[in-house]
């Protein structure tokens, strides 16, 4: 039986699409997909993630624990920051990423040293893997990790977010005037962070489950459009933000991924997969992680193959741009070549031009040179 998020019921009521995702009930749309998808470029709108997993970690160990677990370094972070990183295997393989935030009584939340925020589909999979880490360490007694099923996850994204959800929320105001982006704050029990997942402005509220329909319907009355799995993945794609499980997975390295900015070597810190990665990079020939546009006809999706000069490559996500009316993708390419080259991708209809592009595609509802 597929599971559901506290806010299901809501979901049924506005004539949402149902699909299953990851083992739960979720939205894919409420209607049209592309206005769900231009509201968050224009304006406003909110995703329900509480399929997402809380892990919140608690004791004096807390930091060393995530200084080995994790790819990027959690000493960077000061009270109410976050960062984003790859959790690794020894080979040097994604079991998956994740937000980390640093938190404490300064916060708003004493007696929880870090919070972690993971993709639904790995949730059991990093929690298992967490725990053989922590019993490895030697220090499981002074580290405590929560898993936190009483809370659920409202995502609002677009350039009006933070006033949308001060109007809906007005105890939320002052904490959201005064959050950076990759901050954030408790406000009683909700959890307020200025992060997402669609390459606009806004911010990702966790709090009580019990709370959350309320919560919801107060932000449709401020104007704030519900919208689903669908165009959360296309505004996803456009800001060249990585899904795990078709851009990156326990056989890719980050180095492979676009994501080598979240390994950080600087630091002395021996973290899982540390050696893996270096070994990599010592060797040389790594493949590349770019955006494509398509030149033709047709519409770019995963698995797909890229022809270059330097050999083969593969489409990892693809799909048709709202933003830029045009077929886009991301896809892992042989080492040499460059934005702007020229490629074919083999479609049904064979093989049709593309070209090489920087990521993102859009930020802030533009779009930027390269893919234009």
């Amino acid at each position: 039986m597929l599971k559901r998020t506290p806010l299901f019921e809501l979901h049924g009521a506005a004539g949402a699409r149902l699909v299953d995702f990851g083992g739960w009930e979720m939205p894919l749309n409420y209607g049209s997909q592309i206005a769900e998808h231009h509201a968050v470029r224009r304006d406003c709108g909110m995703f329900d993630v509480s399929h997402m997993r809380v892990i919140d970690l608690a004791g004096g160990a807390s930091r060393e624990f995530l200084r080995h677990l994790l790819a990027n370094d959690i000493d960077r972070l000061a009270p109410g920051k976050a960062l984003y990183s790859c959790l690794l295997r020894p080979d040097g393989g994604v079991i998956d990423d994740l937000i980390a935030y640093r938190l404490g009584a300064e916060t708003g939340l004493p007696g929880i040293a870090y919070r972690l925020v993971v993709n639904a589909s790995t949730a059991e999979k990093d929690l298992a893997w967490m725990e053989q880490v922590r019993a490895a360490s030697g220090t499981a007694a002074e580290l405590e990790l929560r898993p936190r099923a009483d809370l659920a996850l409202i995502a609002i994204q677009g350039p009006q977010a933070r006033a949308r959800v001060a109007q809906a929320a007005p105890q939320l105001a002052a904490v959201l005037g005064g959050l950076g982006v990759f901050q954030a704050a408790a406000v009683d029990q909700w959890f307020v962070a200025r992060t997402g997942y669609t390459g606009e402005d806004g911010c990702e509220i966790a709090l009580p489950a019990a709370q959350a329909p309320a919560f919801w319907r107060a932000l449709a009355a401020a104007g704030v459009a519900a919208c689903g799995l669908g165009a959360r993945d296309t505004l996803r794609l456009e800001a060249g933000m990585n899904l795990y499980g078709n851009d990156m997975d326990e056989t890719v390295s980050p180095l492979e991924a676009g994501l080598a900015w979240t390994v950080d070597t600087r630091a002395p810190r021996d973290f899982i997969g540390r050696a893996a990665l270096e070994g990599q990079r010592a060797a040389g020939g790594l493949r590349q992680f770019f955006g494509l546009r398509l030149l033709g006809r047709g519409v770019l999706r995963s698995h797909q193959e890229v022809q270059t000069p330097q050999g083969r490559g593969e489409i990892t996500s693809g799909t048709f741009s709202p933003t830029l009316q045009a077929s886009i993708g991301l896809a892992r390419l042989p080492a040499g070549v460059q934005p702007g080259d020229e490629v074919a991708v083999t479609l049904r209809s064979g093989p049709t031009p593309a070209r090489v592009c920087r990521l993102p595609f859009v930020r802030h509802g533009k779009a930027l040179a390269d893919a234009a």
